[in-house]
């Protein structure tokens, strides 16, 4: 019986077949997630353009509403620094705190 010989790469060789074999894997855990997600999507949509908040934006804001009455205070949106270092230019209305309208301008500005 013949013995079997063990191939030998360089190490250039072995580096792009383990980059290839990385990509490959993370390009299907990628494609499985946004299967998974996509298939779970409201039929309804978010986002700019479209009149609803993002969920991002919605999930920001829910987040830092501490005492959830539906409005930021400057305590609350302390929370968010993009948005705490601009909340007196994004109180339109200046009555010291920041509607969901306001905190979506905000996160689109």
């Amino acid at each position: 019986m013949k013995a079997l010989q063990r191939r030998t790469y360089s190490f250039d060789t072995r580096s792009v077949m383990l980059f290839a074999a990385l990509s490959l894997g993370g390009m299907g855990a990628l494609h499985a997630q946004t299967a998974a997600s996509s298939s779970q999507a409201a039929p309804y949509s978010y986002g700019p353009g479209t009149g609803n908040p993002s969920r991002a934006a919605t999930d920001a804001f829910n987040h830092a509403d501490t005492d959830k009455d539906g409005k930021l205070s400057e305590k609350e949106a302390a929370r968010l620094p993009a948005i705490s270092q601009r909340f007196k230019e994004l109180d339109t209305d200046k009555n010291g705190t920041l509607s969901t309208t306001e905190f979506e301008k905000g996160m689109h500005s």
